[in-house]
């Protein structure tokens, strides 16, 4: 985004987002404190009750400014750029708060994984690699509190964690990543200021080599993420963010999707500075009149109409290969998209022909294709219900499926964006991955009444089967059978319905015998013979006298039952509840 790009002279910077993760306590804000030089007005926790505790409980953002790296020359000095502002996003590392590193994460360009040197990696630390194979392309290793390890084994105690997490990532995207050691603020957060941090400078060189032109795109309707909102005397209400996609010029119109307000823009700058227009990937500070501060602390800003309300929506689904259980339908699950975090009720489907996709965190979202279960989705293809997710046999070996996601409330989210599936209500203390699932958002449903206008088109289908019994046969081509239906069972449903007798033969249902339960089904090619004399003996009985009667009952005790097999489908959205047989 050019800073002033109207003026003749003015510099050009080039905004480049840093996620900075990790466990809680791990140093986050102290390093990002020690990088920066202009502290944006989200910066450094501006809740009291972290202020109090020293722990990040929402995103801060705070920058600073480099010269351009020779590597970026080449590519960012005909676009105008002669500087380089990196814009730290300060992510809590506070397990109940997991909801606030996915907000964050979506927005970054490189993501820093800060660990404790003398911890090491830590659930919470896992959970944000997680994140950040979600959602980043490239990443590097902070081990922080090097200041904490005795000085005489300190160079070996690095070199030992370095190999470790090398061993860690050596499976992920992040294999090979730089891993730097620091002391972001010796002595602690209590610790006064006099003691300069350590290995900062160094940090700086490896982030410039790290650094990239990023792909921003100012076309199409905009979006941005809203982290802070407060008013200025006399000049308005200000509400600073990032642009996730577009852009916002001067004299624009902006919705406030959650409020159903829309606001002008009357001005706008970046750390301080005017400027006309900011564009994706850039932070800025938006200025509207007439607007109170309060009714927005955190969301999304868009260009009027863009965004929509979902009750419900289609996710193509990728479970988290360190998600310990299984993934159930009909069970609630914490839904992570856009800015947001809502309970939903899960429904996992998949094809009848399913092929494996990519694991958790490899597939080419990031390049904006469409993962092949994305692609391969139509409301014209039918698919099966699963009672839970089914993973392959090996890793990426999954088949392709989708979940059905059911809001308690509805969510503002933008198209395609990033779904996250948590427990977040496991045990923050237990050492286990709370990530449960992933995927993009295919297709959302608007209308409140989704279950009546839009679900009946989803051909997901459950197969049934039941099996009963043949009580006796009426005529060659005609049987009664038993146990396959209860009495209160309404059977005009079931009429025109095929069975098959264990015996080989095929029948269709022709209507109830009696008030029990019991079907008459019709054999249209007849009665095998020798079905026929398994099913005699029943028929015989009472025709000769008393010793004669018992004499044919003998060998009902080792003949077998002739069974009926009844094997149908019923779509589960199908509000008329049809049975269909292929």
């Amino acid at each position: 985004m050019a800073d002033g790009e109207n003026g003749v002279g003015t510099s050009k910077t080039l905004n480049f987002n840093v996620g900075v993760l990790g466990h809680v306590d791990s140093g986050k804000t102290s390093l990002a404190r020690a990088l920066s030089s202009t502290a944006s007005t989200a910066a450094f926790d501006k809740n009291p009750q972290s202020r109090e505790r020293g722990i990040t409980l929402d995103l801060g953002f705070s920058s600073f400014t480099v010269d351009l790296p020779q590597h970026l020359e080449a590519e960012c000095c005909p676009l105008g750029y002669d500087n380089l502002q990196f814009t730290l996003v300060d992510c809590p590392g506070h397990a109940s708060l997991i909801r606030t590193i996915i907000g964050g994460a979506q927005i970054i360009d490189l993501m820093v994984l800060v660990v404790d040197v003398v911890k090491g990696m830590q659930t919470q630390t896992a959970e944000c690699l997680l994140i950040g194979q979600l959602t980043c392309s490239r990443m590097l290793v902070i081990l922080n509190k090097t200041d904490l390890l005795p000085s005489n084994k300190r160079q070996s105690a690095i070199e030992k964690m370095t190999k470790r997490m090398h061993k860690t990532l050596e499976n992920t995207r992040f294999k090979d990543c730089p891993v730097i050691a620091v002391a972001a603020k010796p002595g602690g957060p209590e610790a006064a200021d006099t003691d300069e941090p350590q290995g900062i400078p160094e940090l700086v060189e490896v982030l410039k080599q790290q650094a990239f032109l990023p792909q921003r795109d100012s076309t199409g309707p905009l979006l941005m993420a809203v982290d802070h909102c407060f008013s200025i005397r006399g000049q308005g209400t200000v509400m600073t963010g990032t642009v996730l996609q577009g852009a916002v010029h001067i004299n624009d119109n902006v919705e406030i999707p959650a409020l159903k307000v829309t606001k002008k823009v009357k001005s706008m700058q970046m750390f301080r500075r005017p400027v006309p227009m900011a564009m994706q990937g850039d932070r800025v500070g938006v200025c509207v009149t007439q607007f109170d501060p309060k009714l927005l602390e955190r969301g999304v800003v868009c260009s009027p109409g863009s965004l929509h309300t979902l009750h419900a929506a289609l996710v193509p689904v990728h479970k988290i290969s360190y998600f310990r259980g299984a993934l159930s339908s009909r069970t609630k699950f914490h839904i992570s998209l856009g800015h947001e975090t809502v309970m939903a009720r899960v429904t996992f489907f998949g094809s009848a022909a399913a092929a494996p996709v990519g694991q958790a965190g490899e597939e080419s979202d990031a390049a904006g294709d469409k993962a092949p279960a994305e692609a391969a989705f139509s409301f014209d293809k039918e698919y099966c219900h699963q009672e839970e997710y089914i993973a392959g046999q090996g890793e990426g070996q999954d088949p392709e499926q989708w979940a059905l996601l059911e809001f308690e409330k509805p969510v503002t989210c933008p198209p395609r964006c990033l779904v996250i599936g948590s427990r977040l209500d496991t045990d923050i203390h237990a050492n286990t991955c709370r990530l449960a699932f992933h995927g993009r958002l295919l297709h959302g449903m608007e209308e409140k009444n989704y279950a009546e206008t839009t679900l009946p088109r989803l051909l997901i289908s459950k197969d049934k089967q039941r099996e009963g019994t043949v009580e006796r046969v009426t005529d060659d081509y005609t049987v009664i059978g038993r146990n396959l239906f209860k009495k209160e069972t309404n059977l005009q449903l079931f009429v025109g319905l095929k069975v098959t007798l264990s015996s080989g033969e095929t029948g269709v249902i022709e209507g109830g015998f009696g008030q029990s339960g019991k079907v008459k089904i019709r054999i249209p090619e007849g009665l095998k013979e020798e079905t026929k004399q398994l099913l005699s003996c029943g028929k015989k009985k009472g025709k000769g006298g008393k010793g004669d009667s018992v004499k044919e009952e003998e060998p009902k005790g080792d003949s077998q039952p002739v069974l009926i097999h009844l094997r149908f489908k019923r779509y589960i959205f199908d509000p008329k509840k049809k049975m269909v047989q292929s």
